[in-house]
């Protein structure tokens, strides 16, 4: 049987690396090791895609998605809750961040769900091809206005993002070097999209018209020649600051929470030591991402940060639907659910800049806070939920008793949970209120199911519980 510590630092991974997971998943990972756990996680291929049918006969709508709720989120809250690809989804998730690209512009789901797919196929492989796929993506070229950047006329947004938010951070290019990137994407657009009715949008395709590209030199960070986008993305994977912007993102989104963006460049990042040794993979390994992630995840850095990383809301809202169960059909009501994340500050498929969402402590005020125990309180405190019953079923099966027990046990089975001093005897305080519970007949049975969930519900009210 797994030891509480090897539980714990499952619960850790598996909250990092996914969206968290059941006593169940969490006993039978733990004794497969691990190693073994990261090198499965490594290889979403060997498990089942989710199945996109049972989206479409249950919600048609989602095909080709608008209105309200908007269709796009029930799209994507459907995936992430049901993915037995977890780290996959993840990075999916992270790439939605550090390419933030929303609905506000591009009024287009379809074609913001086909970008979270190219970040599902492509986000654990290479990095420069990443990239790569990105410029060419039609949902990128139009959030950024490259379809209005011409040779004889050209448009910045694109080349200066790319350089500040998507490889290099400020400080670490000229603008002379926005300008010269951004010629060298001329003529990087889409094709003309037929119109919307009476079928619905027709899907953006990539075209490259040689006619509007500027083919003159180019003097990009220190190289000159007649570049092209393949060319300025080439050079920009070869840079230092490439390695380390990345790199603090990934430490950012996966072990402990940073400044935001824009300070990076005055700040230090909370680890240099770890950071470091993952430049040193990246660059080891030519951009690629698997490497990267191996090394992140069994690295003691990783292992040792556990409760420094306050979860986003779609981890609270993704984490909690997947551990009371009950949501793997996209029933009435899913598209209630799929806003959730947006109550909390973070609308999926609508980032509030090419920015992306501030993270950490930013995520946290007076009305998100309410909206996540509120959220978190109604689903854990539902015993008619497969996994809330899984909990209480535990509760029973280990005899809890005392109000000491009832305390510890929860927070064992909700997490583990660990909380300070103060916040267990504020919880043991509110138990002992209850006094024993039994489970001997139907009453106390009753009862004692009803005081778990409360008990469950006050856990997750407690700011340590915030923090995953």
């Amino acid at each position: 049987m797994a030891s509480k510590d090897d539980i714990g630092l499952m619960a850790h991974l598996m909250r990092r690396a996914g969206f968290g997971a059941s006593r169940d998943e969490l006993e039978a990972r733990a004794a497969k090791g691990y190693d073994a756990t990261v090198d499965e996680l490594l290889s979403p291929e060997a498990q089942p895609a989710v199945d996109p049918y049972t989206l479409l006969r249950h919600q048609p709508a989602a095909l080709l998605p608008g209105g309200q709720p908007p269709m796009g989120n029930v799209n994507y809250m459907y995936y992430l809750v049901n993915t037995k690809r977890p780290l996959q989804e993840k990075m999916a998730l992270f790439w939605h961040h550090v390419f933030a690209t929303g609905n506000s512009k591009v009024d287009n789901y379809d074609q913001l769900l086909e970008q979270i797919e190219l970040f599902r196929q492509h986000g654990m492989g290479n990095y420069r091809d990443l990239l790569l796929k990105v410029a060419k993506n039609p949902t990128m070229i139009f959030w950024l206005d490259n379809n209005q950047n011409h040779g004889t006329a050209v448009n910045e947004n694109w080349g200066r993002e790319l350089l500040e938010l998507f490889s290099l951070g400020a400080s670490n290019y000229t603008e002379v070097d926005v300008r010269e990137a951004s010629r060298a994407f001329t003529g990087w657009t889409f094709e003309t999209k037929l119109p919307r009715l009476p079928y619905g949008r027709f899907p953006w395709k990539f075209e490259y018209r040689p006619e509007d590209h500027d083919d003159g030199e180019k003097t990009f960070l220190g190289h000159k020649g007649n570049f092209n986008g393949e060319d300025i993305i080439n050079i920009i994977v070869q840079q230092p600051a490439c390695a380390k912007f990345i790199c603090r993102h990934l430490y950012n989104f996966f072990v402990a929470d940073e400044p935001q963006v824009p300070a990076w460049q005055i700040e230090a990042p909370r680890d240099q030591a770890a950071i470091d040794s993952m430049c040193k993979v990246f660059i080891e390994s030519k951009c690629e991402m698997k490497p990267l992630l191996n090394h992140l995840f069994k690295s003691d850095f990783f292992k040792n940060a556990r409760y420094k990383h306050l979860k986003s809301p779609a981890e609270v809202v993704v984490g909690t639907l997947r551990l009371v169960g009950g949501y793997e059909l996209p029933k009435p009501g899913y598209g209630e659910l799929s806003m959730q994340p947006s109550y909390m500050g973070q609308d999926l498929l609508n980032p509030p800049s090419v920015e992306g969402w501030h993270t950490g402590q930013e995520w946290i005020n007076s009305g998100s806070l309410m909206s996540r125990i509120n959220f978190v309180a109604a689903q854990i405190g539902n015993p008619d939920l497969p996994g809330v019953q899984a909990i209480i079923n535990r509760l029973k099966a280990q005899g809890t008793k005392t109000p000491e027990q009832l305390v510890a046990n929860c927070l064992d089975l909700l997490g583990p949970v660990e909380v300070g001093a103060d916040t267990k005897k504020e919880l043991t305080e509110a138990a002992k209120q209850w006094g024993d519970i039994s489970w001997d007949n139907d009453a106390g049975a009753k009862n004692a199911t009803q005081r778990a969930a409360e008990m469950l519900q006050l856990i997750a009210a407690t700011r340590e519980y915030q923090f995953g």
